[in-house]
C-alpha cells in the first residue's frame, strides 16, 4: 500500500510550528478498517477505556488506549501504514519507536472539550524527538472537535501539569495533577494572546503531526450529524529516554521495562522499533 513521504515544506512547518497538517497521510484502506474497528470498540472497550456516557448516541466522549497489544489490526496499522516513517521524518530522527495508540471518539453534540495541555508531562519519557500522529477517520472541522495548537509552543522547556480528561477522568486518571510542572495557562480565557492554529477541512486519512511539547486542545463536537473518530499514535525518536518520574501515566509498568531510567527505550517488547532510516 502507498506510504507517504513528507515534503520539505511540511518538514519546515513541523520544525517551526511544532505541528503540521499532512493530507492523505495513509492509504484509504486503513481508514475504512480503523473506522469500522472504532465503532465496534464503543461496545467492546478495553480496561483502559474512558467512557463518559456508555451507550449514548450523542454527548459521549470515549477514548481507548494500548490496543496494539491485543488487536492484530491495530498492530498491523502501526507496523505497515508508514506512520513510523512519517514520525521519524518529522522528528528528524533516524528511528521511530512506538509508544502507544489512542482511539479518540466524540459523538455528535458532545459538549466536553479536550482541555489545553502538553503531552510530554503525561508520559514517562524526556526528549525533544517525541511526537504524535492524529489521524482523522471521519471528516472533521474545528467546530467538530479537530485539535487546535499554539504555534511554536514546542520550543519551550516548560512542563505543564497533566489534568484528567472527561467526566470519568478523576477515577481513570487519578495519577494526573501530580509531579513536575506548573498549571497550563488558561488559553480559552484570552485566545487572542496566543498564536492558535487549527485545521478546518480535515478529511478521512488526513493527519496532524505534532510535537509532544506543543500545547494543544480541542473544543467539543458541535456537529449534530457527524461523529468524530480519530486514532492517535505516539512515537519516540533518537533522543527519547525512559523517565518514569512521579505523576506520569502508569499504563506501562516500570517493572516490565528492561532498561534503566535515563537510557534510551531499547526494549522492543514494549517500545518496538518500527522504522530505521536506511544506511547511507
Amino acid at each position: 500500500m502507498h506510504q507517504r513521504e513528507l515534503t520539505p515544506e511540511e518538514l519546515q512547518r513541523y520544525r517551526e510550528d511544532g505541528v503540521v497538517l499532512v493530507k492523505n497521510a495513509v492509504d484509504p484502506v486503513w481508514v475504512d478498517k480503523l473506522l469500522a474497528f472504532g465503532k465496534q470498540q464503543l461496545s467492546n472497550p478495553s480496561k483502559l477505556a474512558n467512557d463518559a456516557r456508555p451507550g449514548a448516541q450523542e454527548n459521549r466522549l470515549f477514548t481507548d488506549r494500548y490496543l496494539w497489544r491485543n488487536n492484530d489490526l491495530i498492530y498491523q496499522f502501526i507496523r505497515d501504514s508508514g506512520c513510523a516513517r512519517i514520525a521519524a521524518q518529522a522528528m528528524q530522527s533516524c528511528t521511530a519507536r512506538f509508544y502507544f495508540d489512542h482511539l479518540l471518539v466524540k459523538k455528535v453534540n458532545t459538549s466536553t472539550p479536550t482541555p489545553w495541555h502538553q503531552d510530554v508531562p503525561y508520559w514517562p519519557f524526556r526528549g525533544k524527538q517525541i511526537a504524535s500522529i492524529w489521524l482523522a477517520l471521519t471528516p472533521v472541522s474545528v467546530n467538530g472537535s479537530a485539535p487546535e495548537f499554539v504555534r511554536g509552543s514546542h520550543q519551550t522547556e516548560q512542563f505543564y501539569l497533566p489534568e484528567a480528561f472527561g467526566s470519568s477522568g478523576a477515577k481513570v486518571n487519578s495519577w494526573t495533577g501530580k509531579g513536575e510542572g506548573i498549571p497550563c495557562p488558561d488559553i480559552e480565557a484570552d485566545r487572542s494572546a496566543y498564536d492558535i492554529v487549527g485545521f478546518d477541512d480535515m478529511e478521512p486519512g488526513d493527519a496532524v503531526v505534532f510535537s509532544a511539547w506543543t500545547l494543544h486542545g480541542a473544543p467539543g463536537n458541535q456537529s449534530a450529524t457527524q461523529d468524530r473518530f480519530a486514532i492517535s499514535t505516539r512515537w519516540l525518536g533518537d533522543d527519547a529516554i525512559w523517565d518514569p518520574r512521579p505523576g506520569t501515566d502508569p499504563s506501562v509498568n516500570p517493572a516490565e521495562v528492561r532498561v534503566p531510567p535515563g537510557q534510551h527505550p531499547l526494549d522492543n517488547a514494549i517500545f518496538p522499533e518500527f522504522y530505521r532510516a536506511p544506511a547511507a
